[in-house]
């Protein structure tokens, strides 16, 4: 096993009641756990992507650091993967993050999306194993099946551009042709669900998200043009960005943001073609009694 599926990712703790501080709470129902039962839950050790490089020294448990403790996936967490309200406010995974991490210090939404992806992925496979099963389409044959990818296996993609400053999440990118220098960040925990949320809003009011993927992404990815860092000037700017400029840096962000190589190669059963897919996320990867 390489070393990347060595490294594998782990699961939650419970979500204690409010008051209660959440490291006694988890330690006292591990211990009691353990007590009545000789119940005891596994804590394993999972990589960062961004080995830590993008969070400033105040996040002591993330500043330089390359990996972090989770523990194996309870009964407990599925209450949160069924949980309507988390569902219906966009924050089950973040939720399901924090009841898995060992330090009840760090926040998920602080984390990169590449990092809480690998949380992810080791979470599924402390829960419910390594194999994943995916209905999908044959592209030789158009033949409809399932397809097992083995979530074990799947590669770790290690940030390898250095930040502007250590312990920023700040990156600089010059525009091939108008020669602006941007300055951008990888999304967080934060991002997405604040994202989800305008998606949802505008659901809501008829209007059509899809269109404006490319450049609300790039607006919460961009933090400065030139210097100039007014959040009006630079969406203005990122509307008008020329189409060249923008797929370049597009292109730059994606190559480079550290997370999990979310593809494997798969055979299809009726004629045996092989092909390199991207591993789609469904309802079923957290949950899979749900198909």
């Amino acid at each position: 096993m390489s070393d990347e599926r060595e490294q594998r990712n782990q699961v939650f703790g419970g979500t204690p009641p409010p008051g209660v501080d959440p490291r006694i709470q988890t330690t006292t129902a591990a211990a009691q756990a353990k007590g009545d039962f000789g119940l005891e839950i596994p804590v394993e050790t999972v990589p960062l992507p961004s080995a830590g490089k993008v969070y400033p020294k105040t996040m002591e448990a993330l500043h330089g650091r390359e990996t972090v403790e989770i523990r194996s996936m309870t009964a407990r967490e599925e209450d949160i993967l069924t949980s309507r309200a988390l569902l219906k406010k966009g924050t089950v995974i973040t939720e399901l993050i924090k009841s898995c991490l060992t330090d009840k210090t760090v926040n998920p939404v602080d984390l990169l999306t590449g990092d809480r992806n690998a949380l992810m992925v080791a979470i599924r496979i402390t829960g419910y194993g390594a194999e994943y099963d995916v209905e999908l389409e044959c592209n030789e044959c158009q033949t409809k099946a399932n397809r097992t990818f083995d979530l074990g296996a799947l590669p770790i993609k290690r940030l390898e551009i250095s930040p502007v400053e250590e312990g920023t999440n700040l990156f600089e990118f010059v525009l091939p042709r108008t020669k602006k220098v941007v300055r951008f960040r990888f999304l967080t925990g934060r991002d997405e669900e604040e994202i989800l949320a305008a998606a949802d809003r505008q659901k809501k009011l008829g209007l059509m998200q899809g269109e404006s993927n490319v450049t609300t992404n790039l607006l919460y990815s961009i933090v400065s043009v030139d210097g100039i860092s007014d959040r009006g000037k630079l969406a203005n700017f990122v509307r008008m960005m020329p189409a060249m400029d923008a797929k370049a840096l597009r292109e730059y962000i994606r190559s480079n943001e550290p997370g999990m190589v979310m593809k494997q190669e798969v055979t299809c059963p009726a004629c045996g073609h092989s092909e390199e897919v991207s591993m789609p996320i469904g309802v079923s990867f957290l949950w899979p009694s749900a198909q």
